[in-house]
């Protein structure tokens, strides 16, 4: 397997541009199963996850194909209503073909999803909204199996127990063909949702609310293929806004606006930073002095557990003590240990993570345990004295664009080493 390799100390100057938002590009693909004919999404990143949901679409029937940042998936004819498990446990995001499969054919049998170690991230309320709908459930040999009597589900009121991402994006898809009204509430508000929504509508679904905590969907009885640009990544542009941060670097993150992003910016410009508008980008002057600043993630529009490894290591060189609450998910703080490992103090006790601002961290072997992890330590590595290797770097390629591509222009030493474990 490849490790990424950095030698640390370098400020980062210059234009990064953003790449498409994977958490945007995933369930837009499958509700391309919601309609027959030729479907066109450009800005789509080059991703790891993007290329295992093309072959997922590939296994259920439907032409799917990736090149040059679109992907084309063409559907017509019969869906083969099942999603094995050797993709699924690759990726938690092939869950999102529950929905479109239901909605389009009545019936889905869905491996239980895998392809993430941070928590449990239970699927109930995905099962929840789909009985509501008319939809029977049951659950056999790690497959959950979805019948819809007659068919066609019909509209319901749905309360969401949390706000779960997946869920709305999921019980939204499904709804868009039911028969009748359906009220989603205590809805999940990500800009990716909205998206989705917004890609929906295109097709001539009737949605309106996504963005808010309900959302209406009017069923209607057909949907046609549509042509598509994916929104840029937030939790990419945070990433990177991060290095110029940690770095005391000036970086204009090109491509994405404040909107998605107003709950990073506010911390970062709290840690000392200097952040503005400029054209159609960000940019970003970091402080030599770095604030401490307590952070506790939310959903959207709090802030993002998807930024809570990268500000962590920020805080690792604040010149003071900041306090991390993780309230999203129950299991991510295990980039502690090796950013501990580079010379960090952290101390967790249960979802709260206290870290003591040191005067510097020292290069060391390191080893990612997810894809917001894996980049904590790249941002790590940029900043550390001497070199860091970061294995596992699998992780890394789920969620970043090549990412040491993007860094290296700005100034970085950073390049991949292929081969190595």
């Amino acid at each position: 397997m490849d490790t990424i390799e950095i030698v640390g100390g370098n400020r980062l100057e210059g234009t990064v541009p953003v790449s498409g938002a994977k958490n945007a590009a995933l369930p837009i693909m499958t509700a391309a199963l919601l309609a027959d004919g030729e479907h066109v999404f450009r800005n789509v990143p080059n991703l790891r996850d993007v290329h295992t949901m093309t072959r997922l679409l590939g296994r259920l029937g439907v032409e799917a194909s990736f090149e040059n940042g679109e992907v084309h998936v063409s559907s017509s004819g019969e869906i083969e209503p099942t999603a094995p498990y050797d993709l699924v446990k690759q990726m938690r995001a092939s869950v999102l073909v529950l929905g479109p499969l239901v909605a389009r054919c009545g019936r889905a049998m869905v491996s239980m999803p895998g392809g993430c170690a941070i928590g449990a991230r239970p699927i109930d309320q995905h099962l929840k909204g789909l009985e509501a709908m008319g939809a029977e459930v049951e659950l056999h040999h790690g497959y959950v199996e979805v019948t819809v009597p007659g068919g066609r589900l019909k509209g319901s009121d749905v309360t969401l127990d949390f706000p779960t991402h997946t869920g709305t994006e999921n019980l939204m898809c499904a709804a868009v063909l039911a028969k009748g009204r359906t009220t989603l509430m205590n809805c999940a508000r990500e800009p990716e949702v909205e998206e989705l929504a917004r890609v929906l509508n295109k097709m001539g679904a009737r949605i309106e609310g996504a963005g808010t905590s309900v959302i209406s969907i009017e069923g209607v009885d057909s949907l046609h293929p549509v042509d598509h640009a994916i929104i840029p990544d937030r939790i990419e542009a945070g990433t990177f806004m991060v290095a110029a941060a940690a770095t005391a670097g000036d970086v204009l993150v090109k491509g994405i606006g404040f909107e998605p992003l107003e709950a990073v910016i506010a911390k970062l410009r709290e840690a000392g930073s200097e952040i503005e508008r400029e054209g159609d980008g960000i940019r970003v002057v970091g402080s030599e002095v770095i604030r401490p600043t307590d952070i506790i993630t939310q959903p959207h529009p709090g802030f993002p557990t998807d930024m809570q490894a990268q500000l962590m290591m920020l805080m690792c060189l604040a010149k003071g003590t900041s306090h991390i609450t993780e309230t999203v998910f129950e299991n991510r703080f295990m980039h502690v240990s090796e950013l501990n490992r580079m010379g960090a103090e952290i101390h967790v006790n249960a979802r709260t993570a206290t870290v003591h601002g040191v005067s510097r961290l020292e290069g060391a072997e390191v080893m990612a345990t997810d894809l917001r992890a894996s980049a904590s330590l790249v941002l790590a590595g940029l900043v550390a004295e001497g070199t860091t290797h970061v294995r596992r770097v699998y992780h890394l390629d789920r969620g970043y664009e090549h990412i040491e591509e993007k860094l290296g222009p700005l100034g970085a030493d950073i390049k991949r080493v292929a081969g190595n474990a």
